[in-house]
């Protein structure tokens, strides 16, 4: 993403202004070389009115202390049993790290503090065994870090937390975040990691629902790798926790923060807690929306070429698909009443945003559309992508003479010689329409 494009970020300010986004940093990602960047993307944050609570874990610098000591730690990631010796390592590691950030952020001018905002108490004996230092969060002080994120501090969490009597214990640092984020009422959790995001099966997942994850979770756990377990399930405690967003992003990408918050796109792993796709009507403000869109098309001969008054004069048959309020395709149902047919046209989806189903839900959509209209039959036209109509679509061949008689008077002027598709809209039961996302 270039940020050289001030529009691109503009978009966004009026949501994020004076919002808290809680980031929870990996302590692997404090260390790399690259975390000055990201200091430097909190900074751009925080000059936008966007209040930060920063939250960063220790398991790799307890991993390596302990190796250096010639000793093994009970445990790196804050969920296991905890022995005195680990904890000790643990507060280092911890100080270590929380030190390095607030040197960071100072030399990007910013204030900052390590709070004891975080209240915890022992685990406990699970399953007959005692998990000793190890802690779980019991609340989080709220008034604390508000005080703080009203004055433009920056509060830096380490993955501890004391009890009323003093003692210390290790949390784990995802579980912190998201305790913070559900007390402050955060927009966002941002887990900054060593991975490029959450993957399936191999696979990068740009984008998931919270209720899908849990499925994930719950019957194919194997196929998301061990080591990012742990953010999956925080992330969907997150989103049910009244979260809205959860992300998920690789720390070594330069600019990779921004590139996150501001663009659809992103860079890793979006995990939302409701329905953020919506397809609405285009508004006159579209028309250089729908234009940028289809320009790829129109430059491959996919799409005919449409000027600013050609779309402006049929802006009604227009429809937006919207990610976050940011258009990613569009779609037209231009109308022939007499005849009782519509035609599905300018159907495009950004290349960003290819191979998620939203060709399919925008062809359904227009089905839906058109049956509420009194249509018998859908038609469209295309040079390059019939099959794809044919397959995902259920269109079969059709010929000039199932096209409305003006239409078919462009048709032949064209000169394109697309193939014709035609579709029965078969009606549904008792005039049902069953719509699987919303106008």
């Amino acid at each position: 993403m270039k940020f050289t494009d001030l529009r691109g970020i503009l978009q966004y300010i009026p949501r994020f202004r004076e919002r808290i986004f809680v980031i929870s940093v990996d302590g692997a990602i404090v260390t790399d070389e690259n975390f000055s960047n990201t200091l430097l993307d909190v900074a751009v944050l925080r000059s936008l009115n966007i209040r930060v609570v920063l939250v960063h874990g220790a398991a790799a610098q307890i991993r390596t202390l302990a190796e250096q000591q010639g000793t093994t730690a009970s445990d790196v990631e804050g969920t296991g049993i905890t022995n005195a010796e680990t904890l000790k390592i643990a507060l280092t590691a911890a100080n270590r790290l929380t030190h390095e950030i607030l040197e960071g952020l100072s030399a990007n001018d910013l204030r900052a503090v390590c709070p004891n905002a975080i209240i915890a108490h022992p685990m406990g004996i699970l399953n007959g065994v005692d998990h000793l230092f190890t802690g779980k969060v019991e609340r989080v002080d709220v008034e604390l870090l508000q005080t703080l994120l009203v004055q433009g501090i920056v509060p830096v969490i380490p993955p501890l937390g004391f009890d009323g009597d003093g003692r210390t214990y290790r949390v784990n640092s995802d579980g912190v975040a998201v305790a913070i984020a559900d007390a402050l009422k955060a927009l966002k959790v941002i887990f900054i990691t060593s991975y490029d995001g959450l993957t399936r099966q191999g696979q990068l997942v740009h984008q998931l629902l919270a209720s899908d994850l849990d499925n994930v979770l719950a019957n194919s756990r194997a196929e998301i790798p061990p080591e990012m377990q742990s953010k999956a399930a925080h992330a969907a405690a997150a989103c049910h926790a009244g979260v809205p967003r959860v992300h998920i992003i690789n720390g070594r990408v330069d600019e990779g923060l921004l590139a996150e918050v501001f663009s659809n796109e992103g860079i890793g792993t979006l995990i939302y807690a409701n329905e953020y796709q919506q397809i609405r009507r285009a508004m006159k403000k579209d028309v250089r929306n729908i234009l940028m869109l289809t320009k790829e098309g129109v430059a491959s001969q996919e799409l005919v070429r449409r000027t600013r008054a050609m779309i402006e004069k049929q802006l009604l048959d227009f429809y937006i698909f919207e990610i976050d309020k940011n258009p990613v395709a569009c779609v037209a149902l231009h109308p022939y009443p007499e005849q009782r047919k519509g035609e599905l046209a300018c159907l495009y989806v950004k290349n960003s945003h290819e191979n998620q189903g939203i060709g399919r839900k925008l062809i359904r959509f227009v089905e839906e559309k058109a049956r509420e209209l009194g249509f018998d039959e859908l038609i469209t036209l295309s040079t390059q992508a019939f099959t794809y109509f044919q397959s995902k679509g259920g269109f079969i061949e059709g010929s000039p003479e199932d096209l409305p008689s003006g239409r078919r008077e462009k048709y032949e002027q064209s000169g394109r010689n697309s193939k014709i598709l035609v579709k029965k809209l078969a009606k549904t039961a008792a005039g049902e329409i069953q719509r699987s996302v919303s106008a």
